[in-house]
């Protein structure tokens, strides 16, 4: 069995996408300010939900929610986090955690991103 599909509400549907494509090499799959999809190379899709569609006042996810990126490698993950650096985001350095090479940061949208190997 795989997993088909996670929907994430966010503040801002086209900004999350293109970050989401930029920086974890999602594909566009199509949408409007509104809703958007993205998939990943395993073909699970990824669909983006603006908080306005459910009259949502604030987003706000659960303290420990977020969702993850694994990477081949430390180096890969040093990449992508200086790359989130050189681009002017606030990303804490990696370090290892839970037996794993890694860092969490707040994601454009409104919820939490891991970057681990």
């Amino acid at each position: 069995m795989n997993l088909n599909h996670l929907n994430l509400t966010v503040t801002d549907v086209q900004e999350t996408q293109s970050f989401l494509e930029k920086y974890f090499g999602m594909k566009n799959g199509g949408g409007n300010k509104n809703i958007g999809f993205l998939t990943d190379e395993n073909g699970m899709v990824l669909t983006l939900m603006s908080m306005k569609m459910g009259h949502d006042a604030e987003l706000k996810y659960p303290n420990l929610f977020h969702i993850g990126f694994i990477q081949t490698s430390e180096a890969a993950v040093n990449e992508i986090n200086q790359r989130l650096k050189d681009d002017g985001f606030d990303v804490p350095p990696p370090s290892k955690q839970h037996g794993s090479w890694t860092f969490y940061f707040d994601a454009p949208g409104g919820f939490t991103i891991e970057v681990m190997a």
